[in-house]
């Protein structure tokens, strides 16, 4: 986990430190974690060594130039490392390589599908780091089969070797109560070009004509480079109780984003008993079944209606939601991942 800056990646961040904690609960295996100075505490619990070798960095270019001197030079790292028998990759890049048994998440390949959501900077990057780790792997663990299906096709790796493990939900921290819901959609993501934001204030500008009442409120960070319409407000970062609390007090979750590997927030709403209008994209369909309103997220007055309909079925969406976030734990996903890591043990 060396290549962790706590609040910069988004949900890969809520799966490492998820995963880990529940390893430390119910995991089987014995784990050495390795961290950066800026995330001490992502060990939560397991040993955890924080190795200072490594030149963490908050900014961009400064993450970049860490990764390649760990690359390039990768011996003060290692000789911290000793006595491991596999290592687990679950921010995808393979920093410090290591020549042992290695797994790899890949979170998805939207820099394949999607080109254009990337500076030429960026995509020679992931094409570099992250599509040579996976190929490279004993194993792959993806979120989704939709990512599964996409990593054999784009990256040409064999599917046997690509394990689908769904991400879980804290059930402690999201869980549903009796607040009384108010007038307001929630939308929790990073202004990052595939998330959709701008088609998103189309549709609720024409929301508001319909209902004037309705509010918009946005969490996550780079909120500043939008122009937000009226009657939505952003909230940037918030902690994880906090969201929760958003949740329990939203009338609907919209989710347009235009791709997902994974795709959390829908099912984190669902666990506190949110209604869920999200797009069809990407992951989406598998991890919110029948249990979401799904619409076309090109297509503002699609998302719109979507969000009518949702409103509309609230008190159904809101029973289906409960019953299929209940399927999506961590400690199931820990135990997927000891046995993924056994059979990787065992191939070599």
């Amino acid at each position: 986990m060396l290549t962790l800056v706590p609040g910069e990646i988004g949900g890969s961040e809520t799966y490492a430190r998820s995963l880990v904690a529940a390893l430390g609960e119910s995991g089987t295996l014995e784990y050495r974690v390795f961290v950066s100075r800026l995330a001490r505490d992502a060990g939560d619990g397991l040993p955890t060594e924080v190795l200072a070798a490594y030149r963490a960095s908050t900014t961009t270019k400064g993450r970049l130039a860490a990764m390649t001197v760990a690359a390039l030079h990768p011996r003060p790292l290692r000789e911290r490392m000793d006595g491991l028998e596999l290592v687990h990759y679950p921010l995808t890049v393979p920093v410090p390589p290591l020549d042992l048994p290695r797994v790899v998440t890949v979170h998805d390949v939207q820099h394949l599908d999607l080109p254009r959501m990337f500076s030429r900077p960026e995509l020679a990057f992931r094409r570099l780091a992250y599509d040579r780790a996976a190929r490279r792997a004993t194993a792959v663990i993806v979120p989704s089969s939709f990512v599964q299906e996409r990593v054999v096709a784009r990256l040409d790796v064999p599917p046997e070797r690509v394990h689908v493990i769904h991400h879980g939900v804290d059930h402690v921290r999201f869980a549903p109560c009796d607040e009384p819901r108010e007038s307001f959609l929630l939308y929790p993501a990073r202004a990052w070009p595939h998330k959709n934001h701008a088609r998103l204030f189309e549709a609720f500008a024409e929301l508001r004509r319909e209902r004037p009442e309705l509010r918009l409120v946005l969490t996550g960070g780079g909120h500043e480079t939008l122009s937000l319409p009226t009657g939505a407000e952003s909230r940037g970062l918030v902690g994880g109780d906090e969201l929760a609390a958003l949740y329990r007090r939203a009338a609907c979750l919209v989710f347009p984003s235009l791709y997902e590997g994974f795709g959390a927030p829908p099912l984190e709403a669902m666990a506190c008993g949110c209604p869920v209008a999200a797009s069809r994209a990407g992951s989406m369909p598998e991890v919110c079944g029948d249990a979401a309103v799904l619409f076309d997220p090109e297509d503002p007055h699609a998302i719109a209606a979507g969000v009518l309909e949702a409103l509309s079925r609230a008190p159904t969406l809101s029973r289906l939601g409960l019953e299929r976030a209940s399927g999506f734990t961590w400690e199931g996903a820990a135990g997927a991942h000891d046995l993924v890591y056994a059979e990787a043990l065992g191939a070599t």
